[in-house]
């Protein structure tokens, strides 16, 4: 296949790169830095600069590729993950117009199927849940991404899946890294009484899910990519300090979080207890490590 990889550099953008060249795959991948061209020539893959908000450019980019599959991983979030939803903004634009813009080269360019990268805590809450001031923009374009992904399948333009990934964890995602780095500080506390419920997906795992997705999957479809075991922040980082060989963290009050950062304290808050049975059915994709607790033992198995 012919794959066109648009956010070819962001944290699952890279090793799915990886994945894809390593399938034989020819892989084009896009980057909006001149300096990120060398990472992905490394990779195995041809490197695009475009910004896709820039739809004539990005008409161009993929007229020249002719891929026959696109993969939509359109982010632009800090490293280490949003920490206010300031910080989703531009991500937010990218959902909502990159989308536009990224799903009308493709069917100009006579591409067989897309595939979009969506966020499980935000695509499949209740609508009443992202509709707050710190979600409410969030919601709005992570919602008009899929739209626009599942429309165009439905007047069959273009073959369409959306994927909703939990929250990304695993080897190398800087993300994870800052987490054991405070957990082992004790600078990462458990909420009182928390019952939030998230799902959470191992970084290869959401590869794989992606890469079976090229050739599985019913178009118009929207699956969950997220593991078997939905579980509350707090427990999350009581067994990272376990499995890091750290202290146990502490105990602050929720509305203590509330205050100190309101954007956090409303996601790691939700209850959302997914289902993985249909991505595994119709993608033939299981996950390797079912459990947050089996993810984690890995990174730190890896680590050692």
């Amino acid at each position: 296949m012919k794959v066109f990889v648009a956010g070819g550099t962001g944290t699952i953008g890279v090793p799915l790169v990886r994945a894809l060249v390593a399938r034989n795959h020819q892989v084009f991948a896009t980057t909006r830095s001149d300096k990120k061209q060398t990472l992905l020539r490394e990779l195995g893959a041809t490197p695009v600069v475009v910004d896709a908000l820039n739809g004539a450019a990005l008409d161009k980019a993929l007229s020249s590729a002719a891929p026959t599959h696109v993969i939509h991983e359109l982010t632009a979030l800090p490293k280490t993950g949003p920490r206010s939803a300031q910080d989703l903004e531009p991500t937010n634009r990218l959902r909502d117009a990159g989308t536009r813009n990224l799903l009308h080269a493709a069917i100009a360019a006579g591409a067989q199927r897309i595939i979009a990268g969506s966020f499980a805590l935000i695509g499949a809450a209740p609508a009443q849940q992202t509709s707050n001031p710190e979600l409410g923009r969030a919601g709005e374009a992570v919602r008009s991404m899929e739209h626009q992904i599942l429309e165009a399948a439905r007047r069959r333009a273009i073959e369409g899946i959306v994927l909703r990934y939990g929250l990304f964890y695993g080897p190398g995602n800087p993300a994870t890294d800052e987490l054991i780095s405070r957990v082992r500080r004790r600078r990462l506390p458990r909420i009182r009484n928390d019952r939030g419920q998230l799902p959470y997906i191992h970084l290869d795992d959401a590869v794989a899910a992606t890469v079976a997705a090229l050739e599985h999957g019913t178009s118009g479809s929207v699956y969950n990519i997220v593991d078997d075991h939905p579980v509350s922040f707090s427990e999350m980082v009581t067994e990272l300090a376990r499995v890091a060989g750290a202290s146990p963290p502490f105990t602050v009050p929720a509305w203590l979080v509330r205050l100190a950062a309101p954007y956090m304290a409303r996601l790691f808050t939700v209850q959302l207890a997914l289902s993985n049975k249909e991505a595994r059915q119709d993608l033939k994709w299981t996950p390797t490590f079912p459990s947050y607790r089996d993810g984690l033992r890995q990174i730190m198995q890896r680590a050692a």
